[in-house]
């Protein structure tokens, strides 16, 4: 029988020194391009009530969710999402803030889906958020920071593809097909089954021009002369305003510099649930998950109870990791710290010594071993520390440097 105790649960992982310390100055970056820019860091519950995800509102799959009872007998989960507690944040809790209210966040979140971790069920997301505004401005300011964050976890070569959901539940309200209908074409166009697609179609006395259309959805992508390219005629209205919007979009990242790592993907048509206009998901190669996601959701926070447009998006951690690494670009830690001994009579000198080092921001220990130079040494070598100092009991120490005698 297997010792559970010794292993981690399937999609969990343990992240160890080196590693760790990667994560964590990709995080510390993050926090601080966020901040730069105005962005207020928000925490949220690690557990929250199933209601806020599932049940009514049904925002999330219930299988997607780690589930469990509190000890009144209440359905909790670990939340799968960070946008949704932040949505429940803002009509409840800030309800009297001045708006636009900006805010950040980095936290874990847990879930079944693939899309948000790979294989990982667990796994950390860092993103902003901009409630109470609608306008293109707003939202070519969270595709903006979605760029500057990529750029400051030191991938370069990377894509940050647009939708408009807008542009989708046009073209269907103008197509006639039923709720359920419209939730098959989009199903059957993301897994690319044209031929399902046009039968459903063909059910109905749908126009040749837009019938056309929807099925050449998955094409439209490339960059921004595919929106002059589409006739508005037999779109309709909304869809048409849609196609505007995101061209106002596309303008001012063009203005601000972003256009070399935007394109348009108008066949962007994932399960729809909380957003309600422009959608986008960012690439960088050597990673078969899309590294952050994001779009407007301006019906959510009214779920909660009150009437807020907002915009925003999340990044995982986990996937910038995966791919600095196989795209070899994760940067070695450099030689730091410096270990600490002395000679019998000399604590006193080592340990000040230690103290100051510290206290003007760099890292030092305390030989704690006391097993001699020699054992002081491997230690040095093997943790990669700059160098070891010995004490003598005079107060003057000996420096034994990692290029030489390391």
């Amino acid at each position: 029988m297997k010792r559970w105790s010794i292993y981690t649960p399937e999609g969990v992982q343990d992240i160890l020194f080196e590693q760790c310390r990667i994560k964590r100055k990709l995080e510390a970056g993050l926090r601080r391009l966020f901040t730069s820019y105005g962005f207020i860091e928000m925490e949220t519950p690690t557990i929250e009530f199933y209601d806020a995800f599932g049940g009514e509102i049904g925002l999330i799959r219930q299988e997607s969710m780690y589930k469990f009872c509190d000890g009144k007998g209440r359905l909790l989960v670990l939340r799968p999402d960070l946008t949704i507690p932040i949505a429940r944040v803002v009509a409840t809790r800030v309800r009297e803030e001045s708006l636009p209210l900006k805010c950040c966040y980095i936290g874990n979140t847990f879930c079944f889906d693939e899309l948000g971790g790979g294989k990982q069920n667990e796994f950390t997301q860092a993103g902003v958020e901009i409630l109470g505004i609608h306008s293109p401005e707003a939202d070519a300011e969270v595709i903006s920071m979605a760029v500057k964050a990529v750029k400051a976890c030191g991938l370069e070569d990377f894509q940050i593809d647009i939708g408009q959901v807008d542009f989708f539940k046009g073209i269907m309200e103008k197509s006639g097909l039923s709720p359920d209908e419209v939730e098959e074409v989009r199903e059957l166009i993301d897994r690319k089954d044209f031929v399902a697609v046009e039968q459903v179609m063909n059910r109905h006395e749908v126009s040749d021009d837009l019938k056309a259309l929807i099925l050449d959805l998955p094409r439209l992508f490339g960059n921004k002369d595919i929106l002059a390219g589409i006739s508005r005629d037999p779109i309709g209205e909304k869809a048409s305003a849609a196609l505007d919007y995101l061209q106002k979009v596309l303008d001012i990242l063009e203005d601000r510099g972003m256009g070399r790592y935007v394109s348009i993907d108008l066949g962007m048509v994932q399960s729809l649930n909380y957003y309600t206009g422009i959608v986008f998901r960012g690439y960088t190669y050597g990673v078969g998950f899309p590294i952050l996601s994001g779009g407007r959701y301006d019906g959510l926070v009214s779920k909660f109870g009150k009437d807020c447009p907002a915009t925003g998006f999340s990044m995982g951690i986990n996937m910038i990791m995966m791919a600095l690494e196989r795209q070899g670009r994760i940067e070695n830690g450099d030689c730091q710290g410096i270990l600490i001994t002395y000679e019998e009579g000399a604590r006193k000198y080592a340990d000040a010594y230690c103290e100051k080092v510290v206290a003007e921001g760099g890292i030092a220990e305390l030989d704690i071993g006391m097993g001699g130079l020699e054992a002081c040494l491997k230690y040095a070598r093997a943790k990669g520390l700059e160098k070891v100092l010995l004490f003598r009991a005079d107060g003057n120490f000996e420096t034994f440097e990692r290029s030489t005698d390391l």
